[in-house]
């Protein structure tokens, strides 16, 4: 061990200039009012989430398209990251049954293109305001595989969850043999009390869109109180001549 005195640590100057993080802070506030006013009529919405590199010839590809579709069916907003891959499945899915599609498409140095299924999109710089939106108008989070950002988007709505920061929306994994160690890694977590083993309930893992469906329905249609959008009628003296 060293013999360095307390009094002889030498401490790093790090940045601390407040016009920057003042500069930082209303930036992120004007991106932020950007994606809620333009996400405000987008109604109820389930976020799926998934990789970017599945082309439309792989089986996962087909299974977010179908899943998306029937979700969509349901009434709800089709809201993913808007990029290509598993994200396009999930809004070409809502596109086929006349669905809302929407997307949070994100800023990158290698430029991620909207897809081209998206009823509306808008585009963000920073993740961390991404993950604010993809959060706040969804109803239930469908976790596809994918790569590093599925995993942080699955574990902070997971997390978000656990501590009571939103409400308990269902999360839905699917691909049981994609995930089959990660699924085991967190039983790992329940062993070493890391996690409560209520915690082991707060998601479902199925390749059963019909088992997500009954989850939806149950935990958050019937839960939230979600009904059919009321269409307002004309009123009549608009279309008559005078």
């Amino acid at each position: 061990m060293s013999n360095t005195n307390k009094s002889e640590i030498i401490f790093l100057e790090g940045p601390q200039s407040r016009w920057k993080e003042l500069t930082f802070a209303f930036e992120t506030m004007r991106e932020l009012i950007r994606g809620f006013r333009g996400l405000h009529f987008v109604g109820p919405c389930i976020t799926i989430f998934g990789s970017a590199r599945f082309k439309e010839d792989h089986p996962y590809y087909g299974l977010t398209r179908q899943a998306a579709a029937t979700f969509a069916r349901l009434g709800f907003t089709i809201l993913t990251g808007g990029g290509p891959g598993l994200m396009e499945a999930a809004n070409r899915g809502a596109r086929d049954v006349g669905g809302r599609s929407v997307g949070c498409n994100i800023q990158l140095p290698v430029e991620q293109q909207p897809n081209p299924y998206l009823d509306k999109w808008i585009r963000m710089q920073h993740f961390f305001v991404r993950k604010i939106l993809l959060v706040k108008y969804s109803y239930a989070f469908v976790v596809m595989p994918g790569g590093f950002g599925t995993l942080d988007e699955y574990f902070e709505a997971l997390t978000l969850i656990q501590t009571h920061k939103i409400k308990d929306f269902p999360v839905i994994i699917f691909g049981k043999e994609y995930h089959k160690e990660l699924i085991a890694h967190i039983e790992l977590m329940q062993q070493n009390a890391t996690i409560a083993v209520a915690d082991r309930s707060l998601f479902l893992v199925t390749d059963d869109i019909g088992e997500a469906v009954a989850l939806i329905r149950e935990k958050s249609i019937k839960s939230f109180g979600l009904r059919p959008e009321v269409k307002m009628k004309p009123f009549k003296w608009l279309f008559e001549q005078s």
